[in-house]
């Protein structure tokens, strides 16, 4: 009678969970394969330390018309929030939340507001002269 050693035994346990953490793997990717199909591409809703950071591309003349030449910028918005943001002439991101420091994208630009405003809140923007 062949009994099975204690080094068959763990080789043929590690190749078993080999198998499933690849299966595992690929199911997960095929899920977040076909979450990201479903979402418009630019669109950007994550949580980042605690605060939920949405951006919607922008839509035909976007919220902000003919500002900024012309080009529609993207929603930003924290927790609900709209953060108001605008392009450089050579492609960097600012927003109002810091005038002085570019970032390459709106999700990068995003994620340095939350850590600026260290849990404070967003106040509405107030665009126009004094009434």
């Amino acid at each position: 009678m062949n009994k099975i050693t204690r080094r068959q035994a763990l080789g043929t346990t590690a190749g078993a969970l080999t198998v499933l953490g690849i299966a595992g793997a690929t199911a997960h990717a095929a899920a977040t394969d076909s979450r990201a199909a479903a979402t418009p591409a630019g669109t950007v809703d994550e949580v980042y330390q605690g605060r939920r950071i949405q951006i919607t591309p922008a839509a035909g003349g976007g919220h902000h018309g003919g500002h900024h030449g012309g080009a529609a910028l993207p929603t930003v918005r924290i927790d609900g929030r709209e953060l108001h943001v605008m392009r450089n002439a050579d492609g960097t991101w600012i927003s109002v939340v810091n005038h002085y420091e570019t970032y390459p994208d709106p999700t990068s630009l995003a994620r340095a507001a939350v850590r600026e405003l260290q849990g404070a809140q967003l106040a509405p923007m107030q665009m126009g002269g004094t009434a």
